[in-house]
């Protein structure tokens, strides 16, 4: 009987744990890009690659290394472009504010021609 309790709770231990594994690893491959497809994050994406990356995320928890030391990883192999959320510094400023540099512009552009329809000829 006692055996029979061992093995139920070391089966629950296991499936909680795998569950837990489950979660980091989709977690993490939701804020990864996929390389091949660019509007997927790797959750999402059924390509080769995408799977393969969702293999190592599994084996390297697995393991017991940190979602930090794979993602840094993941920028060494790939760049910078594999996250959706990239570190602010120089290389990467253009990702953060050419956005909103553009929509200043457009903003300016459309205000200017809007006086220039008023001013009378």
């Amino acid at each position: 009987m006692r055996s029979l309790i061992a093995i139920v709770l070391l089966t629950a231990a296991l499936v909680a744990q795998a569950e837990d594994l489950d979660t980091r690893v989709e977690r993490l491959a939701q804020e990864l890009r996929c390389v091949v497809c660019q509007s997927q994050s790797v959750a999402e994406s059924s390509a080769p690659l995408a799977v393969d990356m969702k293999r190592q995320l599994r084996e390297g928890l697995a393991a017991g290394r940190s979602e930090v030391e794979l993602r840094e990883e993941l920028v060494q192999r790939y760049g910078e472009q594999v996250l959706y959320r990239p570190a602010l510094h120089a290389g990467t400023a253009p990702l953060w504010f050419g956005p909103l540099a553009l929509l200043a512009i457009g903003a300016g552009v459309y205000l200017r021609q809007g006086r220039r329809r008023e001013e009378p000829r």
